[in-house]
């Protein structure tokens, strides 16, 4: 069985190499390359995977599955300018992608244990623009 849970945060961010010149990033990364940065609403998803409690019949309690994703998450992400106050972007490129890596290594030690997985996660940079990571597995139920 699968459970996800949403969570929103505001971040800016802007993607470029500094070894490139001005040209080279605006070629590789278009308007992303803009070294002043923009910002998104970002819309995130975390999916469990494992089978209910005999007894609560949750795979995991919902609230403290909030819980993690505030304090690992939210918290350090939100209303940020990843490139300069969220490591690792101080030297990785804050692509979707990216994020979505570095989101499943906050989470994964937190969520994954005998009974359940991280399964995906699910970073939406616009409405129509979504990332899924699952660590070294494929993404599939």
């Amino acid at each position: 069985m699968l459970i996800t849970r949403k969570v929103e945060f505001s971040a800016s961010h802007v993607c470029r190499l500094a070894q490139l010149s001005e040209q080279e990033n605006r070629e590789l990364f278009g308007p992303a390359a803009n070294p002043n940065g923009h910002g998104h609403n970002y819309v995130l998803e975390v999916s469990l995977e494992g089978e209910p409690d005999a007894v609560t019949g949750m795979v995991m309690d919902l609230k403290e599955l909030k819980e993690i994703l505030m304090r690992q998450v939210v918290e350090p992400y939100d209303h940020r300018f990843l490139n300069y106050e969220v490591p690792p972007f101080d030297h990785v490129v804050p692509t979707t992608e990216n994020i979505a890596r570095d989101i499943w290594q906050r989470l994964e030690p937190h969520l994954t244990d005998s009974r359940r997985r991280l399964h995906t996660v699910r970073v939406y940079e616009t409405p129509d623009l979504y990332v899924d990571y699952c660590g070294d597995g494929p993404c599939s139920a």
